[in-house]
């Protein structure tokens, strides 16, 4: 399998985006096969460039985040991305899953400080890690993955102190070690253009600041999502949301030209890439690179 920054590094030479997918442990059995038999084929087809892989809250779905790396990976062929955090796990604890992901031929960690079982605030594991640039440290002396983080364009729902507090705590990141940095759904492009403007520009970092796209498949669905990662919804986009209602599909055809829209404009901008936030499903971000001409 490929370290995905040296994927960056071959698609910038060949002026092509990288593309990316997320996807999460289901919890049903149900859930798993749609995945794993269903929606993981389907976008194979798209010849995605690397997929990624979450990690619930305190490790609650290690073993099952392992699982869905090694079939993207064994049976697939694809490259894949597991993520790591920082809760509930030792220094000890962590090394172990890190020979865990190595044993299953990925290279590759999204390093996450993540969030605590049942919300709340964060608070450090004695003899485990407080921030994640101390986690991308420890994963890059491991000497044999490629280590990404985490971008919030508008600043980390958590950080009191405000957006550029946290873009100067992306930069700590970076500088431990991270070779790229995916970040959180936005549907304002100008945030992203601004995060970009001061990460890159003003803080010098020269990593891939690779924007984090979503497909709108319900309007409740994505109220209640953008409510609990911090996202905001600008007004019109909400207006829109608010009058299609339960019409789960009308809003999924409104999603797809929504970010349809947006990517054509962060791909005219020269992002490097375009990171899917997939919600286990296939049918929405197949069509938006199909128009886009990336399928």
């Amino acid at each position: 399998m490929h370290f995905i920054r040296d994927i960056y590094v071959a698609k910038r030479a060949a002026r092509q985006p990288v593309v990316s997918f997320e996807f999460f442990p289901p919890k049903t059995g149900e859930g798993d096969r749609n995945l794993l038999e269903k929606h993981i084929p389907a976008l194979r087809a798209a010849r995605p460039d690397f997929c990624s892989v979450t990690y619930g809250a305190g490790g609650a779905t290690r073993d099952k985040t392992l699982k869905i790396v090694d079939c993207i990976q064994q049976r697939h062929g694809l490259t894949a991305l597991a993520h790591l955090t920082c809760v509930s796990h030792t220094r000890d604890e962590v090394r172990t899953l890190l020979g865990k992901i190595r044993a299953t031929g990925c290279r590759n960690i999204l390093a996450l400080r993540g969030d605590p079982p049942g919300g709340g605030e964060f608070q450090a594991t004695p003899g485990g890690f407080e921030f994640a640039a101390q986690l991308v440290e420890f994963i890059r002396a491991a000497g044999d993955f490629s280590a990404g983080v985490a971008g919030f364009p508008e600043g980390h729902v958590a950080c009191k102190d405000g957006k550029h507090a946290d873009w100067r705590h992306l930069k700590e990141k970076v500088d431990a070690g991270a070779d790229f940095v995916l970040t959180q759904l936005f549907f304002d492009n100008a945030d992203y253009f601004e995060f970009r403007d001061f990460v890159a520009g003003k803080l010098g970092v020269s990593v891939p600041l690779v924007p984090g796209v979503v497909p709108i498949l319900s309007a409740p669905g994505i109220i209640k999502f953008t409510q609990t990662c911090g996202a905001k919804i600008p007004p019109p986009l909400r207006a829109k949301l608010d009058a299609l209602g339960t019409d789960d599909e009308a809003a999924a055809e409104f999603g797809i030209e929504y970010a349809t829209r947006q990517c054509e404009e962060l791909l005219r901008a020269g992002v490097p890439g375009l990171h899917f936030y997939t919600l286990n499903k296939s049918r929405s971000t197949l069509q938006v690179l199909k128009n886009l001409g990336l399928a």
